[in-house]
């Protein structure tokens, strides 16, 4: 099937009176498109500029008569307030997920690691698979910060593998995953969205991972209250931006860690990395292993 897109930019007061004319005629609903400025390192995003709005308008023996109709909306909607002329543009109908799953492959990491997309065969049998479904939480495999805290997890589980590990920010359930392939018997995996929750136990569910990934929603408060099993462990791993970190610190995220216990922080940009490590030094950590990929940085530290 191929499908004409009409779209319109427009700015923000006659974007909803578009896209409700728009909507008449587009079946499938209608997207809204606009630019992203962020205030803070914590922003996650505030709208801003003009606003583009698209349909998509089935290519069949009614297609003219559709865009006509379509276009006299629009000439009576200018009638109130000037509107631009809109843009068309045919489009060839697939199947967008699997053509995206094409470009997605397996991951090495570190020397043990293998991410491995949950729809493939492991090509690396000497390596240790954790298999994730792409495109739901935060934590793919294919970011930075997730690889380098992995290869910070292998090098602390080498020589001792650890009975517990908290997982702070879970997000896809990746580092949950990990850490009990690479020998932990249990780990705690809590996240402030319900959605990560939810992911992180699919995920484990593809990897053949029972209870002894213990999910839930919360932080660091909820860990230390004492809503889950345990309370500490011997490795604390958070892949969170920095600003967050620091201000998880002041909330108590260093008494997780176990007496002579380690903490791997990531999701640091590596001009935050040193406010970062302050802000544990504050706390009795010892600044540890220091990893970097381009612009991100994942640090150790130790109790």
């Amino acid at each position: 099937m191929n499908w004409l897109e009409v779209s319109l930019t427009v700015d923000g007061e006659l974007a909803e009176s578009v896209a409700d004319v728009l909507a008449r005629f587009a079946p499938n609903g209608v997207m809204t498109e606009q630019g992203v400025k962020f205030n803070n390192d914590e922003d996650e995003g505030t709208a801003t500029g003009p606003i583009t709005v698209r349909a998509y308008l089935e290519v069949n023996n009614q297609l003219e008569e559709i865009r006509q109709k379509l276009e006299e909306s629009l000439f009576y909607l200018g009638m109130i307030q000037p509107v631009p002329t809109p843009t068309y543009k045919q489009i060839a109908d697939q199947n967008w997920m699997e053509a995206w799953k094409q470009h997605y492959k397996p991951i090495l990491i570190g020397e043990r690691l293998l991410i491995l997309p949950a729809w493939l065969q492991n090509p690396e049998p000497n390596r240790i698979p954790i298999k994730i479904d792409p495109g739901m939480a935060f934590g793919t495999g294919t970011h930075p910060t997730t690889q380098l805290c992995l290869e910070l997890m292998e090098l602390s589980t080498a020589n001792h593998p650890l009975s517990t590990v908290i997982d702070v920010g879970c997000g896809s359930g990746i580092l949950s995953i990990a850490a009990l392939k690479l020998g932990a018997n249990k780990v705690l995996g809590v996240d402030i969205d319900i959605e990560s929750v939810k992911n992180s136990r699919e995920n484990a569910d593809v990897n053949e991972i029972g209870n002894e990934l213990i999910l839930g929603q919360g932080s660091v408060t909820e860990v230390l209250n004492g809503q889950f099993e345990f309370k500490s462990a011997p490795l604390v791993v958070a892949n969170i931006l920095a600003p967050v970190l620091i201000r998880l610190f002041d909330l108590g995220l260093a008494d997780l860690i176990e007496p002579n216990g380690e903490i791997i922080l990531s999701g640091i940009l590596s001009h935050q990395a040193e406010s970062v490590i302050e802000a544990g030094q504050a706390k009795g950590l010892v600044k540890g292993e220091i990893r970097q990929i381009n612009d991100w940085v994942a640090i150790s530290m130790k109790k």
